[in-house]
């Protein structure tokens, strides 16, 4: 049980480190896919939903996030 909780907060640690020199859409992108990743499992969705559903808020995500930037 531990070891799995230190995983999760060393893999959180890593992706917001390496988030930093990203662009908007980019940053977009990833917010978005674990976004609609997360809402998917949660909605209890197949594995090609939770799939589909990361790569639609992927999408969405890097299209708000250009847009944004481009302000």
């Amino acid at each position: 049980m531990l070891k799995s909780k230190v995983l999760m907060i060393l893999a959180i640690m890593g992706l917001t480190g390496g988030c930093e020199d990203m662009t908007p859409g980019q940053r977009g992108a990833v917010t978005g896919a674990a976004l609609g990743t997360g809402i998917g499992m949660v909605a209890g969705g197949s594995f090609g939903q939770v799939v589909g559903a990361g790569l639609i808020g992927g999408a969405a995500g890097s299209i708000v996030g250009s847009a944004a930037g481009n302000r």
